[in-house]
């Protein structure tokens, strides 16, 4: 991670702004300084979600009135120290999506956090409406940080219309473009992209190809792609046998994935705040990792513990989509998961093709799968005799409930024992 900022000043009413460089936050630098009369500090955080360069950016925050600009390219950062979290708690909110706005919203709160104790702000900003999850990722997750500090919304707060924006970029000749108008509401960053409303908002309206762009389409893929993914303790460390780090197999898994159409996702939501929500995601690369550490984990992993470990997945997922990285319980939920990954080392082999990533083979050197135990040919090491006591052991608590049952004529085995009669 690096970061610029431009010389400290001190100032007794400052706000820190979640900085995008697009129109809305632009003019709300001069919005919230008419608004409070606080001075503004913008704040820019690379997680992956392309565009223009950081100091173009950061540039751009000065000409439009920020009085101090912090920018920080925190892609290696996001995807070490969140996605990678995320991929070893086979991270699915409602078993599909892979968290991709959730999961980057933690890493920006952190900075602004940062910024507001560089620059003595009292107050922290974003961009967030009042009917979405991220405003409540982003002010939990600063309270959760900085208890205070205060939060504000100029879209939610201070009535920072579209419109108005437009107006007031005009108006004060700000250096944006006010005329370009996407369809869809976009955010993207290395682990994915999400896509939402505009005709979308219809749900039985199918995306249109211009939706996507991490993915090509499916129909017509190109020939089959292999991939060996190399992991230790969760993480992978290779692929095809060359050395990676967290952010390189994203990157990569994001191409050649991508390329064959995987990851794309079309789902009704159940958002935070009560509303069911019509998402397009693509996650590529998220999407063959989690096949791929998944599958391991079911080689490497004891089996109550798998058992349990799903469980806590789903919980982990939930906390994070919800806006609570920070919580006490996921602290708690972080030393389970990173105690289940001490042994999910080893090689996945997936067959990325149409639209799927398909695990075609796997190893390890800590596995539990035991070729003697498991194999029905000559050479079987399991003793089959034991099986008969086992069974009568494990099924004795059924077996004396269902024949209390047919004496007081309850339950299936007494309405069985009814038809024989």
């Amino acid at each position: 991670m690096s970061e610029q900022t431009s010389p400290t000043a001190t100032a007794k009413d400052r706000v820190v702004l979640a900085y995008s460089g697009g129109l809305d936050t632009s003019v709300a630098i001069g919005w919230i300084g008419e608004q409070t009369g606080a001075e503004v500090i913008a704040v820019a955080v690379d997680v992956g979600q392309g565009g223009e360069d950081l100091e173009v950016i950061r540039q751009r925050a000065l000409d439009c009135g920020a009085v101090e600009a912090y920018v920080a390219d925190a892609r290696e950062e996001f995807a070490t120290e969140y996605c990678m979290p995320a991929l070893r708690a086979n991270a699915l909110y409602q078993g599909r999506y892979p968290l991709v706005s959730a999961l980057s919203r933690p890493v920006i709160v952190k900075h602004l956090v940062r910024a507001a104790r560089q620059f003595g702000a009292t107050t922290v900003s974003h961009g967030c409406t009042g009917k979405g999850n991220d405003q409540v990722r982003f002010e939990v997750g600063i309270t959760s940080l900085a208890p205070d500090l205060r939060c504000i919304a100029p879209v939610r707060d201070l009535a920072l219309t579209r419109d108005v924006a437009i107006d007031y970029a005009t108006k004060h000749d700000l250096p944006i473009e006010t005329t370009k108008h996407n369809p869809f509401s976009v955010d993207q960053n290395v682990w994915g992209r999400a896509v939402e409303t505009g005709f979308l908002e219809d749900i039985w309206n199918g995306p249109t190809k211009d939706v996507y762009t991490y993915t090509d389409d499916p129909t017509f893929p190109p020939a089959a792609d292999e991939v060996v993914i190399t992991f230790q303790a969760g993480v992978p460390v290779a692929l095809d046998g060359v050395p990676v780090t967290p952010l390189q197999a994203i990157a990569e898994l994001n191409r050649r994935a991508g390329a064959q159409g995987v990851g794309r996702i079309d789902i009704v939501e159940d958002r935070l705040v009560g509303i069911k929500s019509r998402e397009v995601y693509e996650a590529p690369g998220a999407i063959a990792l989690i096949t791929a550490h998944a599958e391991l984990e079911n080689v490497t992993v004891e089996r109550e513990q798998a058992r349990f470990k799903r469980t806590v997945d789903q919980r982990w997922a939930e906390l994070v989509y919800d806006g609570q990285w920070f919580s006490p319980l996921k602290r708690s939920l972080d030393v389970f998961i990173d105690d289940t990954q001490r042994y999910v080392s080893g090689d996945v082999r997936l067959l990325l093709h149409g639209g799927r990533a398909v695990v075609t083979g796997r190893r390890s050197e800590t596995s539990l799968y035991d070729f003697n135990l498991a194999t029905y040919d000559t050479g079987d090491s399991y003793d089959q005799s034991n099986a008969k006591g086992f069974i009568e052991i494990y099924g004795m608590t059924t077996k004396l409930s269902a024949a209390r049952d047919a004496r007081f004529g309850v339950g299936e085995a007494a309405a069985l024992a009814g038809d024989q009669a």
